[in-house]
Parts: structure tokens; sequence; C-alpha cells
């Protein structure tokens, strides 16, 4: 018996520190989620019952026979931590199936686990009766009389547990199965060994064993998280070395202390209490070395580990930005730093925009910390990251350092294999419309001389006054689709042959001669033609021809949108160095999965088009050093609006420059 006294001593010893540790550990993690606030309480149930359980050890060798105060204080601490256990064993792996596993939770275990937590409520309520009831007693006195025995509610806990841990193992996630795999084979001993501990009778000679055994397998599931959370990194916790090397050192250090008090009662009879601790303080100068040579290496064995994972990481980033496409890098990037080093969140920011809000930690619990990108002593971009704790750790902050000084370089070399993949491409793009040039000038001679002389012979058989009337009519319909295929002929060549920019164009009067043109065709077709300009022209570096081109198919396409009437907007305005022309029109609109498709060639949704209109406008426009776009649904589910914007002539952009700065 001697023996498991001491074993019982030493289980409930490790189980306070081993839960005091987890409960530490949450605490700094502070991870705004619901899974890890019931694992927090589940271990301060747990911390209590051992607690309580190592003061009763602990007041038994004191007094011998404990104080009645005290025998009360440890019985309901533990009572305590076994009253909410059922619960929130069941809640706490219900919503880690739900929250980490994204796992979909049948609404009967929701409400069935909800309804454990009436169990502690009941009782609750019923100690205050019995309190209220019985004036000259406590209230902590029935709490512990109605949950005295505390072994069917532990075993309910791991008999609630043991259904839901083979649910999580089943669903086969590779890095938390070890995890559950021993969770669940030590709640199995544990409920084995409680029911064995309520079968047989209390004054059975085996039952100090099990208590022992009880005490020490309940130490096991803290064990196993703390070893998978350092080892491992579960559940982010082991991102946190620094908190996880401040905590064993305090930890570790109160062990001590509480050492050299238990040796100084020892030895009170040989020497003051006072001497005795002084000799084992002063006996830690000689083991600092010896701790030095043993810590040492394992933190610099550490430190390598981190500094290689962030190399092989830049590495892969370096990787990345061979294939030439920021935005994925920088995504890439984002996702790969936040999980390698346990973050809440990060952003990455090329160029900075200001007018973006400051990364901010979930749930307002962790700190962020913000580290500029600088390459040739200029800012290009803004790293933030937040962490779920209370503070970034030091290694954390260096790591995010590092790579932030890498960065600036990745982006450089990704904009250059970029700019040489966009030229590659526009090189091929232009080789294949020489080629298409070619082929369509081809085409177009063989065919529109044979196409020529036909319109010629039908237009003297017209001509002739004694024609048959169906046969002048089958002529004139001959005549009007040789037209259309000589139309269809010059929009290929069009197509395949690129503008020559680099004239100065006056855009207003360009754009009212263009919708004047359109608009008798506008208004035989019951379509108002509304047109917007500045007061000033506002000159832009274009070919004169390409512009009306683009203008002249936009206007078209808005007024033939609108068969039963209505009405097209051509406006056009200035935005700082740029120019604006949006054509608008009340039309039925354009579907979204229509919309991704109207600028590519030879795609049309009319029975007669040739699809080539909206793609040469396209061109055209990205010859013009400019942008388009395509805005539909309007309101109501009708309208599309076609916005481009063009460069300003150079001359025009400088003395705008200067009137905003006079201005200023």
């Amino acid at each position: 018996m001697h023996f498991l006294f001491y074993a019982r001593l030493i289980s409930f010893t490790a189980g306070t520190l081993v839960y005091l540790f987890l409960l530490a550990l949450i605490l700094g993690h502070r991870r705004p989620r619901l899974f890890e606030r019931l694992l927090f309480f589940l271990n301060l149930s747990l911390f209590l019952i051992y607690a309580g359980g190592l003061l009763e050890i602990n007041a038994q060798i004191q007094y011998g026979s404990p104080p009645e105060a005290t025998k009360l204080f440890y019985e309901d601490l533990a009572a305590l931590g076994t009253l909410f256990i059922l619960p929130l064993v069941a809640q706490a792996h219900i919503a880690y199936m739900g929250q980490a596993q994204k796992a979909t939770i049948p609404a009967w275990m929701m409400t069935l686990s909800y309804a454990l937590f009436l169990m502690p409520a009941w009782r609750l309520a019923e100690a205050a009766l019995g309190s209220h009831n019985h004036p000259g007693q406590r209230l902590v006195v029935f709490l512990y009389a109605l949950v005295r025995e505390a072994g069917p509610t532990i075993a309910a806990a791991a008999l609630v547990a043991m259904p839901l841990q083979l649910k999580i193992l089943a669903a086969k996630v590779p890095s938390e199965r070890s995890v559950f795999r021993w969770l669940f084979s030590v709640t199995s001993l544990s409920a084995v060994i409680l029911i064995l501990q309520q079968v047989m009778a209390p004054s059975s000679a085996w039952t100090d064993s099990i208590q022992t055994a009880v005490a020490v397998i309940g130490v096991l599931p803290g064990a196993v998280l703390i070893y998978y959370s350092l080892r491992h990194n579960f559940l982010d916790f082991g991102a946190q070395r620094n908190l996880v090397y401040a905590l064993s050192a305090t930890f570790l250090a109160l062990l001590y202390l509480a050492l050299v008090r238990r040796v100084s009662v020892w030895l009170e009879a040989v020497l003051p209490p006072e001497a005795t601790a002084s000799i084992l303080l002063f006996v830690l100068i000689f083991l600092f070395e010896p701790l030095e040579r043993v810590i040492g290496p394992a933190l610099h064995r550490a430190h390598q580990e981190r500094f290689g994972r962030m190399q092989k990481l830049a590495v892969e980033l370096q990787e990345r930005a061979r294939h030439g496409e920021l935005e994925p890098l920088v995504a890439h990037a984002e996702r790969r730093v936040r999980d390698e080093l346990g973050l809440a969140a990060l952003r990455i920011s090329i160029p900075r925009d200001p007018q973006w809000k400051p990364l901010e930690a979930p749930g307002g619990l962790g700190h962020v910390v913000q580290v500029p990108l600088v390459q040739d002593g200029k800012e290009i971009g803004l790293l933030e990251a937040a962490s779920t704790g209370s503070y970034l750790t030091g290694e954390t902050t260096a790591a995010l350092e590092f790579l932030a000084e890498q960065l600036p370089a990745m982006v450089d070399l990704c904009r250059l294999i970029e700019n040489k993949l966009r030229l590659e491409r526009e090189l091929a793009e232009r080789e294949r419309l020489a080629l298409l040039g070619q082929m369509a000038a081809s085409v177009s001679h063989n065919l529109r001389n044979p196409l020529s002389s036909m319109k010629t012979v039908l237009q003297v058989q017209l001509e002739n006054p004694n024609l048959p009337l169906d046969v002048r009519r089958d002529c004139v319909l001959v005549v009007t689709e040789i037209d259309r295929m000589n139309a269809k002929l010059t929009q290929l060549l069009r197509f395949a042959k690129p503008s020559v920019n680099g004239e100065r164009v006056g855009a207003i009067a360009l754009a009212r001669q263009t919708a004047i043109l359109f608009r008798h065709d506008a208004e035989r077709r019951n379509v108002r033609l509304e047109f917007d300009q500045p007061s000033e022209e506002i000159p832009v570096v274009a070919s004169e021809d390409a512009l009306s081109e683009v203008l002249s198919n936009l206007i078209v396409n808005a007024i033939e949108a609108q068969p039963n009437g209505g009405r097209v907007r051509v406006g056009l305005a200035r935005h700082d160095d740029r120019l604006e022309i949006h054509v608008e029109d009340d039309g039925p609109g354009i579907s979204p999965e229509l919309r991704s498709k109207i600028f590519q060639p030879f795609f049309t949704t009319k029975a007669t088009g040739t699809g080539l209109g909206l793609s040469i406008v396209a061109r055209r426009v990205a010859e013009m050093g400019g942008t388009i776009a395509c805005e539909s649904p309007l309101k109501n589910g009708k309208g599309t609006l076609f916005r481009l914007t063009l460069p300003l002539a150079e001359g025009e952009a400088r003395s705008r420059d200067a009137y905003n700065s006079n201005r200023g």
C-alpha cells in the first residue's frame, strides 16, 4: 500500500502539471474557435480533479488527519471538475469534427450534446435548493454530496468519447489519425478500469490498485496532446516555441522550488529550513554549465531546423516565381507561409494599397506585425501577419523578416519572366496574325474578283427593262448577298491587319462625327442616340481609323441590341491621365457565361454575324495601349455598358499634371 500511495502522489502531481501546462498553452494560443474554448474548459475540469487529488494526498502527508476545511476544499475541487466533464467531452469532440474536420454534424447529435448540460445544471440547482433548505450548511457541502461518486460520471464520459473518436478516425485524416488512435486506446482502457471499479465492492483488496491505475491512465490523454502538439504541431500549438520554452522553464522552476521545500521539511530536524533552501538554491549555480551543454545544442538544432525549413520554402517560392504569374505567386506564398508558421492570417500586398484596412487578428485576440518589402531602398509592398496568441514569437518574426528580404527578388524575377512570356505571346500572336493576314489577302483576292464579275453581270441584267419580275427579285437578292460577302471579307482583313498608331487624335470630334454617321440608322430603328461630351477637346495617341472603327462597332452593336427601340448613350470623360469612353444601351443585357466569350474571335450570337466585331474592338484598344471592359446587366436584368480607357497624348497628360499641381 505504501507503494500505491506514492504512485498516486506522482500521478496526481503529473496530472496537475500536464493539464496546467495545456491550460497555459491554450491560453497563449487563444484561437477564436469554439473547439479551443471547449478544450480549455475540459482541461480545466481535469486539472481541478487532479489538483483536488494532489491536495488530498499532501494534506494526508502534512496533517495525517486533514482538517475539515481542508477536506471540504479538495473534495469540492474534484467535485466541481467532475460536474461538467461529461458534456464537455461530448461537445469538444463534436466541435472538433465540425470545425477542424469540416464534417456535417447530425441535428440529433447536437441536440443530445446540448442536453447533457442539463445534468450539471440540475445538480447545481439541487445543491442550491439543499443549501436553501438547510441554512446552517454551505452550498459546497451539498454540491460535494451530489457528485461524491465521480467514477460513474467519468466512466460515462469515456463511453461517450469512444464512438466520437471512432468517427474521427473513420474520416482518415492522415495528420490526425495517430493522435486519436492513441486517445481512443487510452479512453477504452480508462472505461474498462472505471467500470471494473464500479463493479467491485468498495472493500475489495483491489480497490487501491484500481484507483491508482485510474489516476495513472487519466494523465495519458493530456500527455498525448502535449506530445503531438510539440512534435507534430497538432492544433498549431507547437508553432509557439517561445511560449513552450517559457512554460517548460517555469514548470521546472516550480518543481525545483517544491523539491526545495520538501527537502527542507525532511531535514528540519538536522538543519534549519532556511539553511537547506539556501544550499539547494546555491547548487543551481553548478548546474548552469551542464544545463547549457544539454539545452544549447537542442536550441541550436531547433534553430537550424526552422532556418532550413525557411530556406526550403524560399526555394519553393523561387521556383513558383519562374512561372511568371505574380498573383498566383502571392496567393501561394500567403498560403504556404501561413501554414508553415502556424499563423492565423497573412497578407502580402504588392504594391501596398493605402485604402486597405490594416490586417486584424481573428477575434481581436492576437498580435499583428507589419514587415515592409523593400527593393533598392524603395518599399514595393507590405507583408502583414497575425497570430492567434498574444504575441508573435521572436523566431516567427525573424522568419517573416527573412522571407520579406527574399520576396522582392522573387517578385522582380516573376515580373521579368511575366514580361518575357507576354512578349513571346505577342510575337507569336503577331506571327499568327501575319499568317492570317496573308491567308485573308489571298482569299480576298481570289474571291473578290469573281464576286465583282458576278455583281457586274447581275447589275447589267437589272438594267434590262424586260427582265421578268421574279428573275429581277432573285438578281437583287444575289447582289445583296454578294455585298454581304464582300463586307465579311473586309472585316476579316481588318481583324488580321494591325492598326498603325502614333497620331494625335481629337477624341471628342472623332466620337461626335462617328455618332452623327449612325444617327439616321438609330432613328430608323426607333433608338434615341445620346452623346455626352466635355467642353474641351481631349487628344489621345491613337490611329484615327482604329478609334473610329472601335466606336462604330460598339455603337452598331448597341443599336442592333434593341430591335424594338430604346436608348444608346455615348459619353467621354477625362480621369487623371486617361480618357474614358463608355457606350451604354438599354438592351436585354449579356449573361455572365457569354460575357466571358464576347471578345473571342469568331464567337457570335447573331444568325448572320461573323464574330469578329468585338474581337476587332479588343485588338484595336490593346494596340492603342488601352483597356476595355463590359458590364451587364446594369439594372433590372437589362442594359449593357462597354467602358474603354485610352492614354492621353503626352503633352496633354503633362499639362494636366501641371494644372493639378498648381491647384494644390
